[in-house]
């Protein structure tokens, strides 16, 4: 059996969430970056993301972020824009949902953001009344079936 030489395996790794609790700056975006929302995840480290500028990328989450920032579908991420592919980015940070609450109060976000639904489409306001599948039915409709 080899002897064990490191400092603990992988429930030691596991452990270490110290990004959690502590409150950060609010980080606002910059030329060449710009914020998006996580449409769906595709494995492999990259997800698909619609910016607020209306483009659909591909984005690449980077290594420091790879395994220790969980991503899922609706989260509000800043991405930074490549000079030479249009069509793709990479997550420089994940903002949690406070942040990205705040950054629609400062106007950051378009209004249309939403921002507790997993899928950025959603269900339109215009939709609500469409899902009442009740029917109410009379004691004469009854007695005839």
């Amino acid at each position: 059996m080899p002897k064990n030489k490191g400092k603990g395996g992988k429930n030691r790794k596991r452990g270490k969430n110290e990004a959690d609790d502590e409150k950060r700056e609010l980080v606002f975006k910059e030329d060449g970056q710009e914020y998006a929302q996580v449409l769906r995840m595709l494995g492999n480290g990259r997800c698909e993301a619609i910016c607020i500028d209306g483009t659909k990328r591909l984005c690449h989450i980077r290594g420091k972020m790879h395994k220790k920032v969980w991503i899922a579908a609706g989260d509000i991420v800043l991405v930074g824009l490549r000079d030479y592919q249009d069509d793709k980015a990479d997550v420089i940070l994940k903002y949690m949902p406070d942040e990205a609450r705040l950054l629609k109060a400062y106007g950051e976000l378009p209004e249309s953001t939403r921002l507790n639904e997993g899928i950025a489409g959603g269900v339109d306001d215009e939709d609500e009344g469409a899902g009442d599948d009740y029917i109410d039915f009379e004691d004469e409709d009854i007695d005839k079936i």
